[in-house]
């Protein structure tokens, strides 16, 4: 079973166009064959997230009001912000923003969410990532790279192999 989906709102510019609230927002949906549980231990623990997510890794307890950071893999902060919400294994909330971009920086926190529901065979997994801005090149880039990470970790979650194991650079 496999079926995704990504979409892109903001102001102006390739993103598409300006939502009521202001708001630029990337969902992305996709569903793997997999349990919730096992899902949710493939988003939070180092060994899985280093394998598809092109060899970064997170740094985090994922509790409510805990600190994360998503680093290189020579240890570089990429972007770093709190849990705002963990509910294993259906649902994590991020406030996350871009560290190593001084433009995207520049723009401020996003909240990222990630929630996970079991449809019939199949986990649906429904990834919401949007800030509080017009137009956001943040929003941009991310519509770019969720897309990679997550056939990315539905592929490893299926088949035991990530599609593309590439290390990721701030280049």
């Amino acid at each position: 079973m496999s079926s995704s989906e990504g979409r892109a709102a903001g102001a102006g510019g390739p993103s598409g166009p300006s939502g009521a609230t202001g708001e630029s927002t990337f969902v992305y949906v996709t569903f793997i064959r997999t349990t919730p549980q096992a899902l949710w231990e493939a988003l939070t623990s180092r060994a899985y997230t280093e394998r598809y997510w092109f060899g970064m890794h997170h740094e985090c307890d994922w509790r409510a009001g805990s600190s994360w950071s998503l680093r290189f893999a020579d240890g570089r902060v990429a972007d770093s912000g709190e849990i705002v919400e963990s509910g294993a294994p259906h649902r994590l909330v991020i406030c996350w923003r871009n560290m190593f971009r001084p433009e995207l920086y520049a723009e401020g926190d996003s909240v990222c969410t990630l929630q996970i529901e079991q449809v019939e065979y199949a986990v649906k997994l429904t990834v919401t990532h949007c800030m509080e801005r017009p137009g956001s090149k943040f929003i941009e880039a991310v519509s770019g790279g969720w897309p990679r990470i997550l056939s990315n970790l539905k592929t490893l979650l299926e088949t035991g192999e990530a599609l593309m194991p590439l290390v990721a650079t701030d280049d």
